[in-house]
């Protein structure tokens, strides 16, 4: 990069317009996204808490809930690419909507579940809805935000995970007691149907507090508008110098396909975990998926915050994001290899330190993951790119029930031991693929550098 390059990168990055019209973004756009993210999560792993009553009440096998589980993510990677260049097409604003209110219909119909096939079915269908929701965040994030805040706001949008399942965790179980307890319906139909009812609500106030780029933000001044569309502007010339142009290219290209990797290996971490959670928790303190499990499971979510807040704040270079990201994926590992562990000879207390780093740790992978791809993806190509990386990634949601489930069969212990541990060797090789990035070299690395370099102390 040349000096006078560079020089003017440093205006337009120390500029306090931009300081400003960020605060005022990031203020205005970042609480209904986490909204969306919150309910989005809650309603994908909510059936972690149905899973023994399901069985119970309509006989739904082990099996078929691995199944169903898993299928959520064969639908919503069929559907992912499609949905991100329609919302290219529509706007955030109208498409993040529409998501959010059709996956919530389909979250509710989970009240009247009866069978193996309509569980399944319903999964899909869960997939299919909620597709583009995630890649589109993505996006839309890389669109309104330079590249030196964009972890930032990648860990605040996180922030939904910890939130969802901190809250989320008694709230499924407070939901499932109090149905029990006080009306003539299940529990876990009363958990579904409010739980997805939430979803359509949230859709129809995405209607009202999302707008689809900085130059139409009423709330905005001139100065401002000109100086975030002047940075990302600057940033955009790099990415379709160093990118790859238009949506075929994007899909053959060999470093999304990296990335498409690395995010596989994190979701099987990521789900093999989260679906299994309140289970896990529940044999650990010898007690039945309710109230007490619920605010139990609550704990690691809890920490989780503290990882997305730190990695938000101070992964602000190439080499911080690359050797912070590595060691989060060999602890998110070490510690799934912990928790069987723990399982296996009967310490709680173990089980539950080793969750709750698991959590944490995997939470701080997310955003510093995401920083790669947005950094030399642009336009279509970042829609197609981004797209696969998060529905092809997002199968390992679908790989680690079927996975875990099938390994414990086969290997049958009393406290599934060997099927959490396969979760754990996934963790390991993208923590090898990210430290791997070090042999990298790209202009968009170089540009991530420049901007740290101008970065204000806790920006």
């Amino acid at each position: 990069m040349s000096s006078s390059t560079r020089a003017d990168s440093q205006a337009l990055l120390n500029s306090p317009h931009l300081k400003s019209g960020i605060k005022k973004a990031a203020t205005r756009l970042m609480p209904m996204l986490v909204i969306l993210y919150f309910v989005a999560f809650l309603d994908r792993t909510n059936v972690g808490f149905a899973e023994e009553a399901l069985s119970i009440d309509r006989g739904i096998t082990a099996g078929a809930y691995a199944l169903g589980a898993g299928i959520f993510f064969i639908g919503y990677a069929i559907f992912e690419i499609p949905s991100n260049l329609l919302l290219e097409k529509f706007g955030a604003r109208v498409w993040l909507a529409r998501i959010a209110i059709t996956w919530g219909i389909v979250a509710t119909a989970f009240a009247w579940v009866q069978n193996d096939t309509m569980f399944v079915i319903l999964r899909f269908l869960l997939g299919v809805t909620e597709a583009g929701l995630f890649p589109g965040v993505i996006m839309f994030l890389a669109q309104w935000f330079p590249n030196k805040m964009r972890v930032q706001m990648f860990a605040i949008f996180y922030l939904a995970q910890p939130f969802s399942q901190m809250l989320g965790a008694p709230l499924s179980g407070g939901l499932i007691s109090f149905g029990d307890q006080f009306t003539p319906w299940h529990g876990w139909q009363v958990m579904f149907f409010v739980e997805g009812m939430m979803a359509v609500v949230a859709g129809i106030a995405a209607l009202f507090f999302l707008i689809n780029s900085p130059q139409q933000a009423k709330w905005l001044s001139v100065e401002e508008k000109k100086a975030l569309a002047d940075v990302m502007a600057d940033e955009q010339k790099v990415k379709e110098s160093d990118g790859p142009k238009g949506i075929g290219a994007a899909l053959v290209n060999w470093k999304v396909w990296y990335f498409t990797i690395i995010y596989f290996g994190l979701q099987v971490a990521v789900y093999g975990t989260t679906f299994y959670l309140p289970q896990q928790v529940g044999n650990l303190l010898g007690q039945s998926v309710g109230w007490q499990v619920g605010l139990v499971s609550a704990i690691p979510w809890a920490v989780g915050l503290f990882s997305c807040y730190y990695i938000g704040k101070y992964a602000n270079t190439v080499r911080r994001r690359r050797t912070w990201g590595t060691w989060f994926y060999v602890i998110t590992g070490l510690s799934i290899l912990g928790s069987a562990w723990a399982g296996a000879n009967g310490q709680p207390i173990l089980g539950i330190f080793f969750i709750t780093l698991a959590v944490a740790s995997f939470l701080g992978c997310g955003p510093i993951t995401w920083s790669y791809p947005t950094a030399f993806l642009s336009g279509a190509a970042a829609a197609a790119g981004i797209g696969l990386i998060n529905s092809l990634g997002n199968l390992g949601g679908f790989v680690a029930p079927i996975m875990r489930t099938s390994i414990n069969e086969s290997i049958p212990t009393d406290s599934g031991a060997w099927g959490v541990v396969s979760l754990g060797v996934f963790a390991f090789l993208s923590a090898a693929m990210l430290w791997g990035t070090r042999f990298f070299s790209s202009k968009a690395d170089a540009l991530l550098e420049e901007e740290a370099k101008t970065a204000t102390p806790g920006h």
